[in-house]
């Protein structure tokens, strides 16, 4: 028997919607349902969703339609969505409050239904959402993460391929942390082709001339430039989660930067944070360890605490 390859959104505004158009045009998903609290709009998103099929870039033909949470008893991916877009002006944490009431509303559909895929959330502010939603619903750390610093990786490779000439696809370098404004750039395991970043800078006046402080600046402003211009971002992270979700249906093994809770890895416990993950048919199988300067190190503990501290805020929130 061949299996239908199931995917669930919760949440079709902008992020959602184009992370169904993703999947669609590179065929990944066989069946894909969209769910909002606006079940119009749901309809609405399908449908045109569902027009474009017959000219994807696969070639290939998919299910598409607006749906109740009853279509996860069978689905194998979960992909959290749901959430307003961020005003000019606010960081992700400050989305907070209205995001956890949220959060709550999805997490009462969930109780209802039994779900044994793999979520994949988006819905910010992310590390927190995701992790909040995790505990609410019991489910093991490896089938619960969010893309975590992904979008800020993303970013960061089209910084460097910009300042140094090289294709993004040379360079292997990721960024750690909150999804957000204490996320950082691990400058000691950047490559370029294989070679370290920081050496090319000591042989090469022209990146030598480069400031770290402003590549981490811009990779950090990047979201605040699209909110303010276009009131929202949506491509580069639905891009994320359609890799995410090949690399769990294809079983690739992919060396990610991913959210997942920690146990005692990099010195971090009762708290989520984008780490370097291994991603496949099982989800996260594997926290990938990798030696980190003191000061990246006092980096990631304080953006863990600043992560940690919004948890325990979650836990207490009380709405009417």
């Amino acid at each position: 028997m061949f299996k239908t390859r199931k995917v669930v959104i919760v949440g079709a505004g902008h992020v959602g919607s184009h992370v169904a158009l993703a999947l669609i045009q590179s065929g990944e998903a066989d069946d894909i349902v969209l769910i909002d609290i606006l079940k119009e709009k749901a309809v609405g998103q399908a449908l045109d969703l569902d027009d474009c099929v017959s000219g994807s870039l696969c070639g290939r033909d998919v299910r598409i339609r607006a749906g109740e949470y009853e279509e996860l008893s069978d689905a194998d991916i979960l992909v959290m969505a749901f959430g307003r877009s961020r005003r000019p002006g606010e960081t992700r944490l400050d989305m907070f409050d209205d995001s956890i009431k949220m959060a709550n509303e999805v997490v009462s559909h969930l109780q209802q239904v039994d779900f044994k895929g793999i979520m994949i959330s988006i819905s910010n502010p992310a590390d927190i959402i995701c992790e909040y939603v995790r505990r609410r619903m019991d489910w093991q750390p490896h089938r619960c993460f969010c893309t975590g610093t992904s979008l800020e990786t993303y970013r960061l490779l089209r910084v460097l391929s910009k300042v140094t000439g090289y294709s993004r696809r040379s360079i292997q370098g990721f960024c750690m942390g909150e999804h957000g404004n204490s996320s950082f750039i691990v400058w000691s395991r950047i490559l370029i082709g294989g070679k370290p970043f920081l050496q090319l800078r000591s042989e090469r006046p022209v990146l030598a001339e480069l400031s770290l402080d402003d590549l981490q600046t811009q990779v950090k402003k990047a979201g605040d430039i699209e909110i303010d211009g276009k009131g929202c971002t949506e491509f580069g992270i639905a891009n994320v989660a359609k890799m995410l979700i090949s690399a769990i249906f294809h079983d690739q093994k992919l060396v990610w930067p991913c959210s997942v809770a920690l146990h005692g890895e990099y010195g971090q416990r009762d708290v989520a944070a984008g780490v370097p993950c291994v991603i496949g048919k099982n989800g996260v199988e594997e926290i990938l360890e990798m030696e980190i300067t003191t000061e990246e190190q006092a980096k990631f503990d304080a953006s863990c605490d600043i992560l940690r501290g919004f948890l325990e805020r979650a836990a207490t929130l009380k709405f009417e």
